[in-house]
This record gives C-alpha cells, sequence and structure tokens, in this order.
C-alpha cells in the first residue's frame, strides 16, 4: 500500500512585516511546511505505520520551497520519499492551478492508494485542493475527516460534524482532507532527522505553465480598531451591566 500526502509551503506568518498603508512584506519570511498540513502528515505517517504503507510526499510552489532544512523537516516526520515541482511559475497559483499541478506531479509516482491532505493552508485556507484534485484524478474525495483507517482496501473515515459524528466508507484510491484534530505533529527526534537526509527527494522545474482563475486586487492586513482605554471598576454599583453594554457596543 501506497500513501501519498501533499502538503503547502508557505511564508511564516511571525515573519511577515506590515507596511504603513497596509500592505504585506514577505521578503524577510521563512518558508515553512503550512500548519495544517503538518496535522496531515502526521495523520498520513500514522496511518502508513498501522498498514506497513510507504509513505510519499508531494508539495508545487516557487523556487524557494527547495530547501534542504525544510525537505529534511519533512522527512524526519514519516516520510519516506519526497517529490518536489520548485518553480516561480508556481508562485500565488490558485485552488484549481494547484491542484493542475499536484496532478502532473502525481506522474512521477508509479501508483498510489489513498492522497491525504490538509483541509486548508495557512495562508489563503481556501478548502478546494482537495476536491479540485480528486476531480482531474477521477476519484471519491471525503472532506473534514478526523480520524481515518483503512480495512481490506476500504478506508474508513470519520467526520466530525455539528451535531454528528458521521462515518464514511470509500472504496480506494481516494482522496481525503484531514482536520487538525486528526493527528498532532510530532517532533522529530535526531534519529530522524539523520536519516531524513538519506532519504530520496526528486525536485524538478514545472512542466507546463499554470494560469490561476482568481485574479488578486489587492492584499492588506485589516486596520486596529482604537482602544477606548476605559476601566470599569467591577466592585462599583452597576459596573457589571456598563461592562455588558461596553462589550455589546463593541462588537
Amino acid at each position: 500500500m501506497k500513501i501519498v500526502v501533499s502538503f503547502k509551503v508557505v511564508p511564516d506568518d511571525q515573519d511577515i512585516q506590515i507596511a504603513g498603508d497596509g500592505s504585506l512584506d514577505y521578503s524577510k519570511a521563512h518558508q515553512v511546511v503550512s500548519s495544517y498540513d503538518l496535522n496531515a502528515i502526521e495523520a498520513a505517517a500514522q496511518l502508513a505505520a498501522s498498514n506497513d504503507a510507504s509513505l510519499v510526499g508531494m508539495s508545487v510552489g516557487k523556487a524557494a520551497i527547495d530547501d534542504s532544512k525544510l525537505k529534511k523537516n519533512v522527512l524526519a516526520r514519516g516520510v519516506d520519499e519526497l517529490f518536489m515541482t520548485a518553480d516561480d511559475a508556481c508562485a500565488d497559483m490558485d485552488a484549481y492551478s494547484t491542484a493542475s499541478a499536484l496532478a502532473s506531479l502525481l506522474t512521477k509516482i508509479d501508483s498510489y492508494d489513498l492522497i491525504i491532505c490538509g483541509d486548508g493552508s495557512a495562508d489563503n485556507y481556501a478548502q478546494q485542493v482537495d476536491v479540485q484534485l480528486a476531480a482531474k484524478l477521477d476519484l471519491p474525495v471525503v472532506s473534514s475527516v478526523t480520524r481515518l483507517s483503512v480495512e481490506n482496501g476500504v478506508l474508513k473515515a470519520e467526520r466530525t460534524l455539528e451535531d454528528v459524528v458521521e462515518v464514511v466508507r470509500v472504496a480506494l484510491p481516494a482522496v481525503v482532507s484531514v482536520t487538525p484534530d486528526a493527528a498532532l505533529p510530532r517532533i522529530p527526534g535526531m534519529k530522524d532527522i539523520v536519516s531524513a537526509g538519506k532519504k530520496p527527494s526528486d525536485v524538478s522545474a514545472a512542466v507546463a505553465a499554470y494560469t490561476s482563475g482568481i485574479e488578486v486586487l489587492d492584499c492588506r492586513a485589516p486596520k486596529q480598531a482604537e482602544r477606548r482605554g476605559e476601566i470599569i471598576d467591577l466592585s462599583e454599583d452597576g459596573a457589571v451591566a456598563r461592562f455588558a453594554a461596553a462589550i455589546k457596543a463593541a462588537q
């Protein structure tokens, strides 16, 4: 059995700087794996370990994602092999173009039984790559999965919804997206990090020009609301009512 886990590399939000006009400066931001996809990698690694399966990681993005430290970080999390398309032609892609690039990258992988994605990315959180990829591959897709297992070639997926836990069974191959509740990302040990450097990775340029269907006109940080700086002494008569009224007025 072979499992493929897809992940996105994004700028570290702690390094993003905001200019006076609200524009975002990514020039000093390190490239990191999206936090949602760290959960997906761990869920995939646990599933692979419990089914004696191999785990392949894949990602597409701009040339900067071809970073040795980043690749080693992924391979140290239970991933056996890594495939990446690192090309500036893949920068700022929308969900549709990302799915197209991932589908092209999948042709390098001999066969696969299951593709696991995070349920969104830390930058855009469009929640569309899984369904777009499944449509391109003509495979069934299950989203918002909180627990998954494989029994006799059939995927059993639990979806925790607002008022019910839904259990879905689907024949493989299939595509699933998992929520952060699916697994807690591990902290790789020194042995994992050292062995990660010996694992195979395939990094190539884009095989085609991927055109986004969405045009971003502007992206700015929201203006911060001015603070009133009002202090209410809750020991005073009527203070709780004034406090509640102030909260309501600020909403």
